[in-house]
């Protein structure tokens, strides 16, 4: 389990960014970490894998101290960030060196992964596009088996059939044991695999529920033609047409449209939530 308590964090002659955020994570679950460019994604994800230090709280991960980065928590947790630099190796020298520190790292797993991802161990690193190295990051990160896996942004690079297999191949790798978090602000790659829904909104937590609660709670209706004022919380234009989110009256499971549920929270987030007033949440 991932446990924020408290959290206050702010950089360097900027204004607060995070403050007395709370948020608990909890294994079996995958986590969409959604927001706008600038929310503070990045930031907590940064402060859960102990890459930032909070000025007060504190984060645990499994019941380690983020902050300690202790070898105990770090064979444990796996990011892949947005931005990042990779040595002019091969795969297989890349793999040869870090796999090390992963007690639970898996040859064949990955073999299994870069199959998928239609890449060679032999081939080097330096001569793959941005999109393949992002594969083969998450191909890695899956194969150490860590308990916690962090992807910020992880479907940037990749071309619309590498995300159907990023998608397909995160919903696999999912067990009992396993936090994954993923960050992003291009929600419709997320559609059909995530859990929960966590959004923030300049470093606060604005709306934060399972899409099994959202499918009972709300309805996502294409044409509000008819629909009585009373039962929408949301409405935007769509050729022509009015779509919009509304209260599910009839409470009969629908299909969760992320784009415009993240467009309705992060406008109207108050009647969004009021949608969920005295749900009890039950992992």
């Amino acid at each position: 389990m991932i446990e924020l308590s408290h959290i206050n964090f702010r950089y360097k002659k900027k204004k607060q960014l995070f403050e007395n955020l709370s948020l608990t994570l909890q294994p079996g679950f995958i986590y969409g970490l959604l927001g706008k460019n600038g929310a503070g994604k990045s930031s907590l994800l940064k402060l859960v894998s102990g890459l930032l230090y909070p000025n007060s709280g504190q984060c645990t991960v499994f019941g380690h101290h983020a902050a300690a980065r202790k070898p105990a928590m770090l064979q444990d947790i796996y990011m892949i960030p947005e931005e990042f630099e990779l040595p002019p190796v091969s795969l297989a020298t890349f793999v040869k060196i870090n796999s090390v520190f992963y007690t639970r790292f898996s040859q064949n797993q990955l073999n299994a992964y870069l199959a998928e991802f239609e890449l060679s161990d032999d081939a080097k690193l330096s001569t793959l596009s941005y999109g393949q190295k992002k594969k083969f990051l998450i191909a890695f990160g899956l194969a150490t088996n860590a308990r916690v896996l962090i992807l910020d942004e992880p479907t940037n690079g990749l071309d619309i059939p590498s995300k159907s297999q990023f998608r397909k191949i995160m919903a696999a790798s999912l067990d009992e044991d396993k936090i994954i978090i993923i960050s992003t602000h291009q929600v419709r790659d997320l559609e059909n695999l995530i859990d929960n829904i966590v959004v923030l909104e300049q470093g606060n937590i604005i709306f934060n529920y399972s899409i099994a609660h959202i499918s009972e709670r709300l309805a996502f209706e294409y044409n509000l033609a008819g629909v009585p004022d009373e039962e929408i919380l949301y409405t935007e234009e769509l050729q022509g047409r009015k779509a919009g989110i509304v209260k599910n009256i009839a409470g009969v499971d629908s299909r969760v449209d992320m784009e415009l549920l993240f467009n309705g929270i992060v406008k109207n987030a108050p009647a969004i939530n009021e949608a969920f007033a005295n749900l009890k949440y039950e992992y």
